[in-house]
C-alpha cells in the first residue's frame, strides 16, 4: 500500500548516485556561477556607461544580463550546497518560494527575448520609424510589462502548483524544485491544478516563440529585398547574436517542458536542466560580446583604459 504520510519538506538528491562526481561537479558549477556573476554584471556596467550602448537593443540587453543574475542565484547555490553535502532537505515553503522566483525569473528571459526580436523587426522592417516607434517611454512600458507579466504567471503557477498535496516519497531527483518533478509526487486529483498550470505556461513559452518566429520571418523576408550580399550580411549579423541565445535557451526548455513528463528523473533530464540554469546565463555575455561590433569595442576600449592610464 502506498504511503499516504503528508510531505512537508523535500530531500534533493540530484547526483547523489555517483558520490565520486560531487566535489568535480562543485568546482565546475562555482566557476561557471561566478563567470555568469562577472559576465553579466560587466555588461549591465559596460551598458551603463558607454554612451554609444545607450540605445533600445542594449537597453533590452541589459535587463536581460541582469535577469540572468537573478534567475541563476536563484539555483546555484543551493546546488553547490547539495552536491556539497551529497543531499539538502528543503521545506516546502523555502521550495515554494525557489519555485515562484525561478518561474518569476524564467518567464521574464522569455518575455525579453521575445521583446528583443521584436526589436530587431521594427529595426530592420521599419528603420525610418524605429526612433519614434521605440521611445524611451515605451522601452520603460515594454520592459514594465514584461515584469507585470512574469509576477502574473509565477505566482498563479506556485499558488496552483502548491495548492497539490504531497505524500509518500518526498525525494526530488532534480536540481531544484520544478514542476516535472514535483508533479510526480503529487496524491489525489491534479487534473484541474495541471491544466491551469499548462494553460498559464502557454502564454510564456509558446507565446514567445510564436512572436519570434514571426519576427524573423519578416526579418528574413525583409532582407531577401535587398539587392547587395553585404548589406544582407551586414543587416542579418545584428540579429546572429540574439538568434543565438534564443536557440540555446528554448531548445533546452522545449526539450524539458515541452514533451511527456511521466518517466521518472533521469540523468539526462538533470543534465538539460543544467543547461538552461548554469550554462545559458552564463553564455549571455560571451554570445553578445563576440557577436556585436558595438560590444567588442566597447571591451577592447575598457581593456585598453588601464593601460593608457598605467603609462600617463
Amino acid at each position: 500500500m502506498r504511503n499516504h504520510t503528508v510531505v512537508t519538506e523535500f530531500l534533493l538528491i540530484a547526483f547523489t548516485e555517483h558520490p565520486q562526481w560531487m566535489l568535480p561537479l562543485f568546482l565546475v558549477f562555482l566557476s561557471f556561477y561566478l563567470a555568469t556573476l562577472l559576465g553579466n554584471a560587466g555588461m549591465v556596467i559596460m551598458i551603463r556607461k558607454n554612451h554609444r550602448l545607450h540605445t533600445p537593443m542594449y537597453f533590452f540587453l541589459s535587463h536581460l544580463s541582469f535577469i540572468d543574475i537573478c534567475y541563476s542565484s536563484v539555483i546555484v547555490p543551493q546546488m553547490l550546497a547539495m552536491l556539497w553535502e551529497h543531499g539538502t532537505v528543503i521545506s516546502q515553503a523555502r521550495c515554494a518560494a525557489q519555485f515562484f522566483l525561478f518561474t518569476f525569473f524564467a518567464s521574464i528571459d522569455c518575455y525579453l527575448l521575445a521583446l528583443m526580436a521584436y526589436d530587431r523587426y521594427v529595426a530592420v522592417c521599419q528603420p525610418l520609424l524605429y526612433v519614434t516607434i521605440m521611445t524611451e517611454k515605451a522601452r520603460l512600458g515594454l520592459v514594465s510589462g514584461v515584469y507585470v507579466a512574469g509576477f502574473s504567471s509565477a505566482f498563479v503557477r506556485t499558488v496552483t502548483a502548491f495548492s497539490l498535496s504531497f505524500c509518500g516519497n518526498n525525494e526530488i531527483n532534480f536540481i531544484f524544485c520544478d514542476l516535472p518533478p514535483l508533479l510526480k509526487l503529487t496524491c489525489g486529483d491534479s487534473y484541474t491544478q495541471e491544466v491551469v498550470i499548462i494553460v498559464f505556461a502557454i502564454f510564456v513559452m509558446p507565446a514567445c516563440i510564436l512572436v519570434i518566429l514571426v519576427s524573423y520571418l519578416f526579418i528574413i523576408l525583409a532582407i531577401m529585398k535587398i539587392h547587395s550580399v553585404g548589406g544582407r550580411a551586414k543587416t542579418f549579423s545584428t540579429c546572429t547574436s540574439h538568434l543565438t541565445a534564443v536557440a540555446v535557451f528554448f531548445g533546452s526548455l522545449i526539450f524539458m517542458y515541452l514533451r511527456d513528463n511521466s518517466g521518472q528523473s533521469s540523468e539526462r533530464d538533470q543534465v538539460v536542466s543544467v543547461l538552461y540554469t548554469v550554462v545559458t546565463p552564463m553564455l549571455n555575455p560571451l554570445i553578445y560580446s563576440l557577436r556585436n561590433k558595438e560590444v567588442k569595442e566597447a571591451v577592447m576600449k575598457s581593456l585598453s583604459r588601464p593601460k593608457a592610464i598605467g603609462r600617463s
